[in-house]
């Protein structure tokens, strides 16, 4: 699937009516699980990325090249449309530009721009800080125009529920729906009242951050939800495998003490694409 029917994907769900959630991803082999379990999304989060690429915490220390660089590594791999957290574009305005040139070389279909101020300045250890409307207007505005490819999804995300308060919010998707972005990013909503009044000052589709499970895609859908996150359970699952394994090596055990909690051949032929390799291999190294 080229890159284009990708990102339409994305623009012809999102002129829809159905609110789903996409498959947290972070490498490759997730990517072309996902895709082969049904998923059309994938996400990859700010802090899974910065946890895959650096084994970092998510402190904004992760370059927007090797972002671009992960990006690339999961879009080759499957024909899911990869939505990325791209945090705050990796600087200005000018940066932002940056950001939506390297990511949609890398295959991506569609990517936020947060207004939270990355990293975290001196003596704001847990506050989550702001950069004014005027600034985020200019981001965004930044972002639309450094678009190559029409069907590119740019989304506009604000943490102000979190940060600020509910007016603040209101007007910030106020702001942001003037230019021109296609979505709009919520963190922080936890009842279909705050989705009400937002929903008042902008007719463009919503996306979540994870959200309380009492409110399921049919709650969300006709408030504009399109798609809602579920955390990155995938991750943090991936992780606890990798830990029991070694754990069970380190302590001695026995390769037939753990049957049944490997993947076998099958699942290890579909993580690797091994069906296409062999295809290859038929067709261009066979006599």
């Amino acid at each position: 699937m080229r890159v284009s029917e990708r990102r339409q994907r994305v623009r012809d769900h999102f002129a829809g009516n159905e609110c789903v959630r996409p498959a947290s991803i972070f490498d490759p082999i997730s990517s072309r699980i996902a895709t082969d379990l049904g998923f059309s999304f994938g996400m990859l989060g700010g802090s899974i990325a910065s946890h895959t690429v650096l084994g970092a915490p998510d402190l904004a220390v992760i370059t927007l090249t090797e972002l671009a660089e992960q990006c690339r590594r999961i879009t080759r791999a499957s024909d899911i449309s990869l939505i990325v957290d791209a945090d705050h574009g990796y600087g200005n305005a000018l940066s932002v530009m940056r950001t939506i040139d390297e990511l949609e070389t890398a295959g991506v279909a569609a990517m936020t721009i947060e207004d939270t101020i990355l990293p975290q300045r001196f003596g704001h250890q847990g506050q989550e800080e702001l950069i004014p409307i005027n600034e985020m207007v200019g981001k965004l505005q930044a972002a639309v125009a450094a678009r190559q490819d029409a069907t590119t999804v740019i989304i506009g995300r604000t943490h102000s529920l979190n940060a600020t308060n509910q007016d603040d919010a209101i007007e910030r998707v106020k702001a942001f729906d003037a230019t021109g972005v296609d979505a709009i990013f919520l963190l922080g909503i936890k009842e279909v009242g705050q989705l009400e009044a937002i929903r008042k000052v902008t007719a463009l589709p919503f996306m979540l951050g994870t959200v309380a499970e009492a409110l399921d895609n049919a709650t969300l859908a006709p408030y504009g939800v399109k798609m809602a996150l579920r955390g990155h359970g995938t991750f943090n699952a991936a992780v606890k495998a990798i830990y029991d394994s070694l754990k069970h090596q380190a302590d001695g055990g026995k390769p037939s003490e753990v049957v049944g909690t490997q993947a076998d051949a099958d699942l290890m032929g579909l993580a690797i694409g091994s069906a296409s390799y062999k295809e290859w291999r038929g067709a261009f190294l066979s006599e």
